[in-house]
């Protein structure tokens, strides 16, 4: 992991780069022969690099994308490896804090899914705030053919954001589901774009959100998945809005706004 935005990731754990300047981060899956699958060290760096951005208050945003250089189908992952289930508690229960800790992150998170995703990595993708899809690409969640019942916040991302009737048919049939299918019925993703655009797509939509004034996005993004959840408590979030009242970001905005100009955020 480190700090440079510019250089080709090599393959190997995931890499996290930031752009200071920018406010953006990507963390990137860097195992394109293996289809970009999990293994246990994959976590554990997924985990590390998630406690970094939110350590790092210069982050506003996240992408998560993947290498998928010379594969014949892109794959932004494969999922869990299969050997990994046979290891107790450093198995699954590893699996499910990654997307637990990518949904509660505190930058505004962005997949940009960059290829066909199978299998546990698909709530990766689900646990992102927003999402960009590259066309022609898939999901598909074979648990219920593994023999498997699905981690209970998993199967909840689900019903979430395909709704019921769409999470029923990813598991129990097992089929793919294309990216264009829950674009237009269950609205996951904000674009579904061509290879030759794909990489502008990503950049315009992560600089969009960076441009926000980061402590009412993010105070939001908290509070609209807690209501999601199930866990609403209106004094914490009238709180929020109190605290953002009151800070020198929505005095920026609204002079901003006055002034027909753009908006210097300071994050305070």
């Amino acid at each position: 992991m480190d700090d440079e935005p510019n250089h080709p990731p090599e393959a190997g754990p995931p890499q996290l780069r930031i752009d200071k300047p920018s406010h953006i981060a990507t963390l990137s899956l860097r195992r394109p022969a293996q289809r970009n699958s999990l293994t246990d060290d994959d976590l554990h760096a997924l985990l590390d690099a998630i406690a970094q951005v939110d350590a790092e208050p210069a982050v506003r945003v996240l992408v998560l994308r993947a290498d998928t250089t010379g594969q014949p189908r892109p794959v932004f992952s494969a999922g869990y490896h299969v050997g990994g289930f046979d290891q107790g508690d450093h198995g699954p229960q590893l699996f499910e804090r990654v997307p637990e800790a990518l949904e509660r992150a505190r930058p505004l998170t962005l997949c940009a899914m960059n290829g066909s995703v199978y299998g546990g990595a698909t709530d990766l993708v689900l646990a992102c705030d927003l999402r960009l899809a590259l066309a022609g690409t898939e999901l598909r969640m074979p648990a219920c053919m593994l023999g498997l019942h699905y981690y209970p916040s998993g199967l909840r991302r689900y019903a979430n954001r395909l709704g019921l009737n769409l999470a029923k048919r990813a598991f129990l049939t097992g089929q793919a589901l294309p990216v264009q299918l829950l674009a237009d019925a269950a609205q996951l993703f904000e674009q579904v774009v061509d290879a030759a655009h794909f990489d502008v797509a990503v950049q315009q939509l992560a600089t969009r959100l960076a441009g926000l004034a980061p402590l009412a996005a993010q105070a939001t993004k908290q509070s609209l998945n807690e209501i999601a959840a199930g866990r609403y408590d209106e004094a914490l979030l009238r709180g929020r809005e109190a605290a953002s009242m009151a800070s020198a970001d929505f005095a920026e905005g609204r002079a901003a706004f006055a002034a027909r100009r753009p908006p210097r955020f300071s994050g305070r």
